[in-house]
C-alpha cells in the first residue's frame, strides 16, 4: 500500500510539473548478469528477471503519457556472449514478443524494431514481423526495441547508402546535409531521445544511438535493470523536468 502511494505521488509531481515530458526515452538495460550473480543465480536467471522489468516500464512509460520508448534489447557485440546466453536471449525475446503481443494491441501500442532485424533466428525474425504489422496501425506509444543493433554499424550502413544513391543519380552530394543523413538512419521514422537512462551505473553509452543521443539528456543510475521499476522511471523523468536543455545556445534573459 506505501509502495503504491510513493508511485501515484511521484505520477502526480510529473503531470503537476509546469515542464514538459521527455518525448523519447531510450534506455540501455544493464546489470542484468551482476544482478544474479549477487543474487547467487545463473546470468540467465537475470534475463528472465530483466523481462519483468521491462513490462513494468513499458506499462508506466505508456500510462505516464511517453510517446516513444527504446529498449536497447540485443547489441549487435552481444553476439560475442556465451552461446547458451545468447540462445537464452533469444529464447526469451521470441516467448516475450509471443506473450506480450495481445496486452501491447490492447493497449494501443505500436512495436517497431531498429536494427539489423535480418541477422536474427528465423523465429525470432517472424514473430516480431507479426508483432510489427499487427500492432503498425495503433496511435498510443511507440515501443521501439533496439536489436542486433549497433551504432557505429548503423552509421556505416548509412554512408553506404547514400554513396550508392550519389553513384546512381539519386541524390546530389552538395544536397547531403544532417537532415539528410539522419533519413538513412535506421531511426528515420523516430525522433532523437530526450533522455536516454542507463542502468547498473556504467557510464558510457556502449554504442548507442551514436547520432541520435548528442543532445539527449543522460540519467545514469546505478540501480541494476532488474530491480528498475516504475518509480526509478518517474524519479528519472522528475530529474529530466528539473533540467535546462540549451542545446548548445544560450537562454534568453527572463524579462521580470
Amino acid at each position: 500500500m506505501e509502495t503504491a502511494v510513493k508511485t501515484e505521488n511521484l505520477k502526480f509531481q510529473i503531470k503537476a510539473s509546469k515542464r514538459p515530458l521527455p518525448v523519447h526515452v531510450a534506455i540501455i538495460m544493464d546489470g542484468n548478469g551482476r544482478w544474479a550473480r549477487k543474487q547467487g543465480l545463473m546470468r540467465t536467471e537475470g534475463h528472465i528477471a530483466g523481462v519483468r522489468a521491462v513490462k513494468k516500464v513499458v506499462r508506466a512509460a505508456d500510462d505516464i503519457g511517453i510517446n516513444y520508448l527504446t529498449l536497447f534489447t540485443f547489441s549487435s557485440e552481444n553476439w560475442c556472449r556465451p552461446p547458451f546466453e545468447v540462445d537464452a536471449l533469444m529464447k526469451l525475446l521470441y516467448e516475450t514478443t509471443r506473450d506480450e503481443i495481445d496486452e501491447l494491441d490492447e493497449n494501443n501500442v505500436r512495436l517497431i524494431t531498429t536494427g539489423d532485424i535480418e541477422g536474427l533466428p528465423e523465429a525470432q525474425r517472424e514473430i516480431l514481423h507479426y508483432a510489427v504489422e499487427r500492432t503498425k496501425h495503433n496511435t498510443g506509444m511507440t515501443l521501439n526495441l533496439a536489436l542486433n543493433y549497433g551504432g557505429r554499424g548503423e552509421i556505416i550502413n548509412a554512408v553506404r547508402s547514400i554513396v550508392s544513391d550519389c553513384m546512381a543519380g539519386k541524390i546530389d552530394v552538395s544536397h547531403i546535409d544532417e537532415h539528410l543523413f539522419a533519413s538513412y538512419l535506421y531511426t528515420t521514422s523516430l525522433p532523437d531521445p530526450d533522455l536516454l537512462i542507463r542502468t547498473s551505473g556504467e557510464m558510457r553509452i556502449s554504442n548507442f544511438m551514436l547520432w541520435q543521443t548528442s543532445y539527449t539528456e543522460l540519467y545514469i543510475t546505478p540501480t541494476y535493470w532488474p530491480e528498475f521499476n516504475e518509480d526509478a522511471l518517474f524519479n528519472a523523468i522528475l530529474d529530466f523536468q528539473s533540467r535546462e536543455r540549451r542545446f548548445g545556445c544560450v537562454p534568453p534573459k527572463s524579462s521580470g
